[in-house]
C-alpha cells in the first residue's frame, strides 16, 4: 500500500471514531499505544530479534486473538500493566486509558495497524502521518492541545537561523510534542553527510527535553520514536516529566530551542481547610536567577540562560510582556543584555498560533562568559507583524513567508548584515539598534516599532473581513486572559 493510501486510511478511521465522540486527541493516544505495540512486535521478530521487555501476555499477538467484550477487558488490563514497566514502555503507557468504548471499532483499528509493516516504512511517512494528526488535534479548540503545538514553519525558521552542528546537544525545557527536536533532526540529516559516530550521537544523545503534561509527553516520545529518534529498548527517555524550572540540573547544552507555555504566571492549586480549591502564585526561589518572580515567561528566560554552555546559543518564543514589563522584567532584560549577546528579535504576526490572544516574538541570544562590559553591542529587529495578516485556515503562515527574515538574519555569518530600513526606505522591516539606544529607553524596553500601520492610515487598505475578525478575536482573547488573571489575583483563586 502506498503512502497516500495509508494516510487516507488513518484519517478516515479518525472521522469514523469522531462520530462516536472520540476526538483527535483520544484517537492519537490510542494510535500511540497500538502503534508502539505493533512496532515492538516487529522488532522482536527476525531479522531484529530484540528483547523489548513487553510481557508475552500483553504483546501485540494477545490483542489480535480477542474480540468483543473480551478484547475490551484485555486491552484495559494491558494498558494498566504496561504503565508499570520501566524505560520507554512505561513512559509511553503512563496513566493510559482506553478511550474507544466500542470493541468492534477498537478491533478495526487493530486490524488497520496490523495490515502494515511499520518498522520497514520510512520515518518520513510515519512521521508525516503522526505530525498531521498532531496538527489536527491542535486545531481542535475543544482539546486545548493548541498550546502545545508551535507552527512548524516558525520552528523550521528558528532552526535554520541557529544552524545546529553535528555532535552537539539540543534542549527544549518545554518540548510539547517535540517539534523543535524533529526540525533540528531533519536539518542535521539534510545539511551534510554524517559519519557513523555522528549518526549514533544524533539518534541517541543529541536531544533532551522536559514536558510536565503526561499526555503531551507521551505524544512527544512517540513522535520522536516514529521519526527514528531514540531506541524502543531505551531504559531512559530523552524527555523528563520534571518541571524544568524547579532546579538547575547542572547539565549544559550547546543549543536551546523552545516555545515555553503561554500565560504570564506560574501557579499551583491547593485545597483549603474547608475543602475549596484555590490557586496560589508559584515563585521559584533559585539562587541562579537574576530576579525572583511568579512570571512564568521571565523564569523560563532565566532558566534557559543557565542551561546554556559558555558558547551556547538560544532561540526562544516569548510574549510581548517579556520585552516591556517593568520590575523583574526590566531586571531580566538588563542582565540578558549584559551577560549574553542578545543580537536578534523577530516580531511575530498574530493569527499564527492555535492558542488565541497571543502576541509573541522570537529572541535569539548567545551565552557568554563573565565580563566587565555588556556583551550585547547591537540588536537587530525584524518587524514581521505590522501590516502582516494571517489566519489559521484561509491564509496560514508558511515557511516561504519567513525566507526574507532568514536572509536578513544571515545564518552563514550574522556579523555581516545590512539594514533594509533607511531614510529612503522607511518601510524596511530590518533595523539595527545599538546597546546605548536600548539602555536609554524607559525600562530598557525592547518593544520597538517604527512602521506605520496602514489600516490606521487608509480605509482602502483594510484587510479582508475574516482577517479583521480573527484579529479582533485575538485582541479580545488577550484582554480576557488579562482580566482573568486580575480576577484570580483578587479572589485568590
Amino acid at each position: 500500500m502506498n503512502t497516500a493510501s495509508i494516510i487516507s486510511k488513518v484519517w478516515n478511521f479518525c472521522h469514523t471514531l469522531r462520530d462516536d465522540g472520540v476526538g483527535y486527541g483520544d484517537y492519537l493516544e490510542q494510535l500511540t499505544y497500538l502503534l508502539f505495540l505493533k512496532m515492538a512486535d516487529e522488532y522482536a521478530k527476525p531479522p531484529y530479534k530484540r528483547k523489548i521487555g513487553i510481557p508475552e501476555e500483553y504483546n501485540w499477538e494477545s490483542l489480535k486473538t480477542k474480540k468483543g467484550a473480551e478484547l475490551e477487558t484485555h486491552y484495559i488490563s494491558l494498558l494498566r500493566e504496561l504503565g508499570k514497566q520501566k524505560g520507554m514502555i512505561g513512559q509511553i503507557f503512563t496513566k493510559s486509558q482506553n478511550k474507544i468504548q466500542d470493541p468492534a471499532k477498537l478491533f478495526k483499528v487493530i486490524q488497520m495497524i496490523d495490515g502494515e509493516n511499520w518498522v520497514m516504512m520510512g520515518a518520513d511517512v510515519k512521521g508525516d502521518i503522526y505530525e498531521g494528526l498532531l496538527e489536527k488535534n491542535a486545531e481542535d479548540t475543544k482539546s486545548g492541545a493548541g498550546q502545545y503545538f508551535t507552527p512548524r514553519a516558525l520552528i523550521r525558521c528558528m532552526v535554520e537561523c541557529i544552524q545546529p552542528e553535528p555532535g552537539k546537544t539540543i534542549a527544549d525545557p518545554a518540548c510539547g510534542t517535540g517539534g523543535f527536536f524533529l526540525a533540528a533532526y531533519d536539518f542535521l540529516l539534510g545539511s551534510r553527510k554524517l559519519d557513523k559516530e555522528q549518526t549514533r550521537f544524533l539518534k541517541n544523545s543529541t536531544f533532551s527535553g522536559n514536558e510536565i503534561v503526561p499526555n503531551t509527553r507521551r505524544l512527544a516520545l512517540m513522535n520522536m520514536f516514529l521519526h527514528n529518534i531514540g531506541e524502543i529498548t531505551a531504559t531512559e527517555t530523552m524527555i523528563s516529566s520534571n518541571d524544568a524550572l524547579i532546579a538547575d540540573s547542572g547539565t549544559r547544552f550547546d543549543y536551546v530551542l523552545t516555545n515555553p507555555p503561554f500565560g504570564k504566571k506560574s501557579s499551583m492549586t491547593i485545597t483549603t481547610e474547608n475543602g475549596k480549591q484555590k490557586k496560589e502564585d508559584l515563585t521559584y526561589n533559585r539562587q541562579d536567577f537574576w530576579a525572583t518572580t511568579s512570571n512564568k515567561q521571565l523564569n523560563f528566560v532565566q532558566h534557559i540562560r543557565t542551561m546554556l554552555g559558555i558558547t551556547g546559543k538560544a532561540a526562544v518564543v516569548v510574549p510581548d510582556n517579556v520585552l516591556f514589563e517593568g520590575g523583574a522584567g526590566e531586571t531580566v532584560r538588563k542582565k540578558l543584555l549584559e551577560n549574553t549577546d542578545l543580537h536578534t528579535i523577530l516580531r511575530l504576526p498574530t493569527g499564527i498560533f492555535y492558542a488565541q490572544g497571543v502576541k509573541a516574538n522570537v529572541i535569539f541570544f548567545d551565552n557568554k562568559p563573565a565580563a566587565k562590559s555588556p556583551w550585547t553591542k547591537e540588536i537587530w529587529i525584524y518587524d514581521f507583524r505590522t501590516n502582516i495578516h494571517f489566519t489559521k485556515k484561509k491564509n496560514p503562515m508558511r515557511y516561504e513567508h519567513l525566507k526574507e527574515f532568514i536572509a536578513c538574519y544571515n545564518p552563514g555569518n550574522r556579523h555581516q548584515r545590512t539594514e533594509t530600513r533607511s531614510e529612503k526606505t522607511p518601510e524596511g522591516r530590518w533595523r539595527k539598534y545599538t546597546y546605548d539606544d536600548i539602555a536609554a529607553r524607559d525600562k530598557t524596553s525592547l518593544d520597538i516599532f517604527w512602521l506605520k500601520d496602514d489600516s490606521l492610515m487608509d480605509l482602502d487598505s483594510l484587510p479582508d473581513p475574516d482577517v479583521l475578525a480573527a484579529e479582533i478575536i485575538e485582541n479580545l482573547e488577550a484582554g480576557a486572559e488579562s482580566f482573568r488573571e486580575i480576577l484570580e489575583a483578587v479572589n485568590g483563586e
